[in-house]
C-alpha cells in the first residue's frame, strides 16, 4: 500500500483529538493509559467469547465516552478492566449491513441480502451457506447461541439456527415494540428457535434474563454468545411504558400497509432526550446483570468479551463530536463506543486509537477461538490479535464503506467521503473529527489516490439492485 503524509494539527493526533476537541475528558478515562500488549504466554485454553451489540447506540452515549447526562457505570467498569476503543466503526451505517459484516468478516456488498439497508421483507437474508463467525466457530468445537435480535433474514429461509449457531431466542426483524413484541412487519416476532415464544414484559429484561441462564450454564466447551440488545432503537419506551407501549400495538393492529406499521413503531411524537437517557442506562444495567453471572459462574477470566453497537446514533443520540448519525458515512454514522475485555490475556485501564471496524472482530474472534476462516470466502476484516496479545502492529489496510448514496475510506488518519451530492471531500481525522475542514481542494493528489482505492475495492462487490 503507498505511504501518505501524516500531517499534525495543533499537536493533536491520532483518536485522541476526539477527546480534546469534545472536552469531555472524565476520571475514568484520565486514568486510561495508551494499549500495550501484556507479555505472557497463552494457557492454551480457548476462551469463551460474549459479543453484546447494542442497537442505534451514539458514539459517546456511554459516561466513559463523554455523555455529560447518562449514567452507564457497568459498561464504564468494563472498559477499566479491558480496553477502550476510540476509533472504531461499524461495518456500515444501518442495522442489516453492520449485522453481515460481523456474522461473516466481510463487507455487506459480498452478498444480496447484505445490500438492504436495512433488510425490510422476506425475500431477502443471509444465505445459510454463507460460513458465519458462528458456523466456524462450531466446527472447531464452540458451542453457539445467538440471543436478541437477528435481523438477516426471516423464516422459513432465514434464521440464525441456519446459519451456524446453536440456539436462538429473540426477534427476526430490525425492530419490535418492547412490550407486545409486534414488529416491522406487524405480526408477533419473539422466538425461541423456529418456534414462536409468548413474553409480554419489557424486552430488554428479557433478553437479560436468557443471557444470565446461558452464561450461567454448566459449559463443556467454549461458547460464543452473540447478544443483540434492541436497546437504545425506537420505539424510545422504557421499563414501566406499558399504557405507551399499548397504544402503539394498538396502531400497528390497525395499520393498513407495511409503512403505517413502521410509522406507528417510529413513535414520532413521542421520545426525548431524557427517555433515551433512560434507556441506554437499562442497557447498562442489563450488561451489568450479564457481566456479573459471568463473574458468579467463575468464566470472566476467560471470557472475551466485546461490546459495541451496529451503527451511530439516532435522533437522541449524543454523538459529540462528530457529524452525522445513522444512515450516513459520516464519523457520527458509523464510529462506534467499543469495548474489550479479557483478564487472563489483556490489562486494563487502556485506551486504543486502533483504527478497526466490525469486520475486523470477526477475524480476531475466529482467531482467539482458534477457528480458520474458510477459504471460499476470504476475509475482508483484519485480526487484531497479534496488536492485542502480542503488542504487534497491524498491517496498513484501508477501512471501507459502501452505502448506496454514500462512499468514504480512510487510510491512517485521512477519510475520503463522498456524499449524497456525489461530491468528494477529504478530512483528516486528527485534527478534525467533525469532518468540518475539507482538505479536498489542498490535497488533489491524495483525494485521487484514495478515490481510486475506494472505486478498486467497490469494483469486486456486488452492484445495488435498480
Amino acid at each position: 500500500m503507498p505511504k501518505i503524509s501524516r500531517r499534525t494539527f495543533g499537536g493533536l493526533v491520532g483518536g485522541g483529538a476526539v477527546t480534546a476537541v469534545a472536552g469531555t475528558t472524565t476520571a475514568a478515562a484520565a486514568a486510561e493509559r495508551p494499549f500495550t500488549a501484556r507479555p505472557a504466554a497463552a494457557s492454551g485454553k480457548r476462551p469463551n467469547i460474549l459479543v453484546i451489540l447494542g442497537d442505534d447506540l451514539g458514539w459517546a452515549d456511554l459516561s466513559s465516552y463523554g455523555a455529560p447526562h447518562i449514567r452507564t457505570p457497568h459498561l464504564d467498569r468494563l472498559a477499566r478492566q479491558g480496553v477502550r476503543f476510540t476509533d472504531a466503526y461499524s461495518g456500515s451505517a444501518t442495522c442489516s449491513p453492520t449485522r453481515f459484516s460481523l456474522y461473516t468478516g466481510r463487507y455487506p456488498g459480498r452478498t444480496p441480502g447484505g445490500l438492504a439497508e436495512p433488510i425490510g421483507n422476506r425475500t431477502q437474508g443471509l444465505d445459510p451457506h454463507h460460513p458465519t463467525l458462528a458456523s466456524l466457530l462450531k466446527k472447531a468445537g464452540y458451542a453457539t447461541a445467538l440471543i436478541g435480535k437477528w435481523h438477516c433474514g426471516w423464516l422459513p429461509d432465514y434464521s440464525p439456527t441456519k446459519s451456524g449457531w446453536d440456539e436462538f431466542f429473540g426477534n427476526h426483524g430490525g425492530v419490535l415494540e418492547y412490550f407486545s413484541k409486534l414488529g416491522q412487519l406487524g405480526d408477533y416476532d419473539l422466538y425461541e428457535g423456529d418456534a414462536t415464544y409468548k413474553d409480554l414484559r419489557y424486552y430488554t429484561d428479557v433478553l437479560t434474563e436468557r443471557a444470565v441462564e446461558y452464561v450461567g450454564r454448566e459449559h463443556r466447551s467454549p461458547w460464543l454468545l452473540n447478544l443483540n440488545f434492541t436497546t437504545p432503537h425506537w420505539p424510545w419506551l422504557a421499563e414501566g411504558d406499558e399504557e405507551t407501549g399499548a397504544e402503539i400495538e394498538a396502531k400497528i393492529r390497525a395499520a393498513k400497509s407495511p409503512a403505517e406499521v413502521v410509522a406507528a413503531l417510529n413513535h414520532y411524537d413521542g421520545g426525548s432526550v431524557e427517555k433515551y437517557a433512560e434507556m441506554v442506562e437499562s442497557l447498562d444495567a442489563a450488561v451489568g446483570e450479564v457481566l456479573a453471572a459471568l463473574r458468579r459462574s467463575g468464566q470472566e477470566e476467560n471470557t472475551v468479551v466485546v461490546f459495541a453497537s451496529d451503527n451511530g446514533g439516532e435522533r437522541y443520540s449524543y454523538n459529540w463530536p462528530l457529524s452525522g448519525e445513522k444512515f450516513v458515512l459520516l464519523e457520527g454514522g458509523i464510529r462506534v463506543p467499543t469495548i474489550v475485555r479479557w483478564p487472563a490475556r489483556i490489562d486494563g485501564h487502556q485506551v486504543s486509537h486502533e483504527p478497526n471496524f466490525s469486520p475486523d472482530w470477526t477475524a480476531t474472534l475466529l482467531e482467539f477461538g482458534g477457528a480458520r476462516p474458510d477459504p471460499a470466502y476470504p476475509l475482508d476484516g483484519t485480526s487484531l490479535a497479534g496488536y492485542l496479545l502480542r503488542g504487534e502492529k497491524p498491517p496498513e489496510r484501508d477501512l471501507f464503506w459502501r452505502v448506496r448514496a454514500n462512499r468514504a475510506l480512510r487510510r491512517g488518519d485521512w477519510k475520503y467521503y463522498q456524499d449524497a451530492n456525489k461530491t468528494d471531500h477529504l478530512y483528516n481525522l486528527a485534527a478534525d473529527s467533525r469532518e468540518q475542514a475539507d482538505l479536498a481542494p489542498d490535497e488533489p493528489e491524495l483525494l485521487a489516490e484514495l478515490k481510486a482505492a475506494w472505486e478498486k475495492t467497490a469494483a469486486t462487490l456486488l452492484p445495488y439492485p435498480n
